[in-house]
């Protein structure tokens, strides 16, 4: 893997921090990274990893860009409306980054598809708003013994989980195994703008120390930040014996 000219100039001040250098910023163009959900958390991530060199990413969703979307979803405006957000991103990213390979999935994630869709990545980003498909996600990448970097918003409030499941470590099911009564969602809940931008960019964050092999101390644990109190803190997971991962072994 090496970097040319341009690619020492983009990110000279990164390469210059210690625990980077020119072999981190390698490592950070060789990744492969998956984001699942192109909205309020995954825009924020996306435009971060392109933005610090990562080479080699790909981008799921479905959905098409309607106007209740552009308060949090930052990488589309009004010309966007009516259009499916995997490609939108996919232009505005390239746009700045035009040697970048995004490869798009215009698909929702199913039994049927999640492992040909996830099969050639490292890292998996969830940034979903359904619990059905977190705990789907959460699943495979258990089977699989993927790296999954989850975030979930709502209201004011913000969640971030990482699972390096190469690890024996507790899974999302360990954590909340039934769906709740109610959806908890952006729609059914709202959401506080910058909430999305702050959760979208510490998964990013994350995933660049998990490229780099940096602190991983947020394995196996859950990071809560509430936006009106200020205040961010760390919740270790337990393993729950009845987990249907049998993550107890």
């Amino acid at each position: 893997m090496v970097l040319n000219l341009k690619e020492y100039e983009r990110f000279e001040k990164q390469i210059i921090l210690k625990k980077v250098g020119i072999s981190g910023q390698k490592k950070i163009k060789k990744a492969k990274i998956l984001i699942i959900g192109v909205g309020g958390l995954g825009c924020p991530l996306l435009s971060y990893l392109a933005s610090s060199g990562v080479n080699n990413i790909g981008i799921v969703d479905h959905d098409k860009i309607e106007l209740g979307n552009l308060n949090r979803q930052i990488l589309y405006d009004t010309s966007d409306i009516g259009k499916y957000k995997v490609y939108q991103a996919k232009g505005k990213i390239k746009k700045n980054y035009n040697q970048i390979n995004i490869r798009t999935f215009r698909i929702k994630i199913s039994k049927n598809n999640i492992k040909s869709i996830l099969k050639d990545y490292d890292i998996i980003c969830d940034g979903t708003d359904n619990f059905n498909t977190r705990l789907l996600i959460n699943d495979h990448c258990k089977k699989s013994k993927k790296i999954l970097i989850s975030a979930a918003i709502s209201k004011f409030d913000g969640h971030l989980f990482k699972f390096n499941f190469k690890k024996k470590i507790p899974c999302f099911r360990c954590f909340m195994p039934q769906q709740p009564i109610q959806e908890i969602n952006c729609d059914v809940d709202g959401i506080f703008p910058p909430v999305a931008g702050i959760l979208g960019s510490l998964q990013a964050n994350e995933v660049l120390k998990t490229i780099l092999n940096l602190n991983d101390d947020l394995n196996g644990n859950m990071l809560i930040f509430d936006s009106l109190k200020m205040i961010i803190r760390k919740s270790k997971i337990q393993i729950n014996p009845k987990c249907t991962n049998i993550c107890k072994n």
